[in-house]
């Protein structure tokens, strides 16, 4: 078997370099919407009441409990025809067409969110006692000392695990080939269909997988190392 990567790369490169910002754009849209997500989930389930608590249980159980895929599937398929069927209920008639990039930072948002609604949730619950006392003591409310005096240093402890997750976000993006987004495995997998040249189509975005995430992955350690340090 010989093998071209010469001519694989001369042919596919351009089209990847175009790919790795649709992934970039959908990785940080998608993981800054799941940080939202999440402090919202966080701080809901720290409400006493046991109606939201049961019912954001519910929801978070049930993210973690259907694969990213299928949620993507739904939100692409399924979401817009729900849509225009209770539209249709009140003589609306509509046709929703949600586009492919909007789902998948929707489907990241959401799933990633119910992962990381954990780590905020805990990382508040190991914050210590004394920093909300003395809040209190200061004359500041409840909301007051939560969001200046817990979760402040409750999100920067929870950054290096923030940072594996984005590097979990960016390889999750070829999952979004499958709703036809114009990412990293589909351009790869249309030039090797055209082409032949599977090994080395695949080789390559592998390679470029790597290094998107390996420099991101040390940043996250670096960034792990500075504020334990600071500690």
């Amino acid at each position: 078997m010989e093998l071209d990567f010469g001519t694989a790369l001369a042919e596919l490169g351009p089209s990847l370099l175009d790919g790795v910002g649709i992934v970039v754009y959908i990785t940080i849209a998608g993981f800054l919407s799941s940080l939202v997500v999440a402090l919202v989930l966080a701080i809901g389930r720290l409400s006493r009441s046991r109606i939201l608590n049961g019912v954001l249980i519910t929801v978070i159980e049930v993210i973690r409990g259907t694969p990213l895929l299928v949620q993507f599937f739904y939100l692409y398929y399924v979401v817009p025809m729900l849509i225009s069927g209770i539209a249709g209920l009140f003589g609306i008639g509509i046709t929703v067409q949600i586009a492919a990039s909007t789902c998948g930072i929707i489907g990241f948002a959401i799933n990633y969110g119910c992962y990381l609604s954990e780590v905020i949730r805990a990382a508040i619950l190991a914050i210590d006692p004394g920093q909300r006392e003395a809040g209190l003591a200061l004359g500041f409310g409840e909301s007051q000392v939560l969001f200046r005096f817990v979760i402040p240093p409750a999100l920067r402890n929870s950054v290096p695990v923030f940072g594996n997750y984005l590097v979990m976000m960016i390889k999750d993006t070829s999952l979004l080939a499958m709703i036809s987004v114009q990412e990293l495995l589909l351009r790869t997998r249309t030039f090797a269909s055209q082409t032949f040249l599977t090994v080395e189509a695949y080789t390559i975005l592998a390679l470029v997988y790597l290094a998107i995430s390996i420099p991101l992955s040390q940043v996250a350690k670096l960034l792990e190392r500075r504020l334990s340090q600071s500690r």
